[in-house]
């Protein structure tokens, strides 16, 4: 199984881009444009990543939803 995309390593790679760019008086266009190409597409995996979050959420909530209504039918 795949592993998923890991949000706080995400971030961190994020922060790490940010710093990059942070640290330089003269940003290596090439370099810049790259960095800016690998931020766009770890943000759309978190995002998808969010996204498959809520959903799991919302599945737990809606198995206890389901088992409070069993535990009040049977009061």
């Amino acid at each position: 199984m795949a592993q998923k995309n890991n949000l706080s390593e995400n971030l961190k790679k994020l922060a790490d881009i940010s710093s990059w760019f942070e640290e330089r008086d003269d940003v290596d266009l090439e370099e810049g444009l790259k960095k800016v190409k690998d931020a766009a597409k770890i943000i759309k995996d978190s995002k998808k990543r969010l996204i498959e979050i809520e959903n799991e959420f919302e599945e737990i909530k809606k198995e206890i939803e389901e088992e409070d209504d069993e535990l009040s039918y049977e009061d």
